[in-house]
């Protein structure tokens, strides 16, 4: 049987430009503004003890293994608990590091259906599970994660500008 070189060369060319790019797109299933949102929830509904020394970190309130865990994923790095805490740029960035990986996995799990992902990424946040927060002090902080998350999706994100202002001089 006699190869077409068209046909061998779109296969090519589909393996080399069109694959990449489909695996891409399905890794990244949730947008910037979904995981800002989560992220924005998650410190919001954040667990406030009213002791300074309670063993939890950033606005996030992040236990120290986790943390160290969380870290070495997002930046490669292990970070101690008082760089986690004194950086909230650096904070911030790994929880939304981890917020997306776990976004991501819930809207493949749940179909794509953000309110059970952004549900079960809240119990996953709390307990290491994504499900059985539906009862207790578990479910109403689920809730307010949920709430939370809807109130910050619901804030109109400003599109960039078409092109820079200019003023006259």
């Amino acid at each position: 049987m006699r190869k077409n070189p068209i046909l061998l060369l779109l296969c090519t060319m589909v393996a080399n430009f069109g694959l990449p790019s489909l695996l891409a797109q399905a890794q990244q299933v949730v947008s910037n503004a979904q995981v800002a949102a989560m992220v924005e929830a998650l410190r919001q509904a954040a667990p406030q003890t009213g002791t300074s020394d309670d063993g939890l970190y950033s606005q996030w309130q992040v236990k120290p293994e986790t943390l160290k865990a969380w870290s070495k994923y997002c930046l490669k790095r292990e970070l101690t608990p008082i760089q986690f805490e004194n950086s909230p740029v650096t904070a911030r960035s790994v929880v939304s590091c981890i917020t997306r990986r776990e976004l991501n996995n819930q809207f493949r799990a749940t179909s794509n259906n953000e309110t059970k992902a952004v549900y079960g990424v809240a119990c996953w946040w709390m307990t290491g599970n994504y499900i059985g927060c539906d009862r207790g002090f578990t479910a109403a902080y689920v809730q307010k994660v949920v709430a939370f998350y809807q109130q910050q999706r619901a804030i109109p994100v400003e599109a960039p500008s078409a092109s820079p202002t200019v003023s006259p001089r």
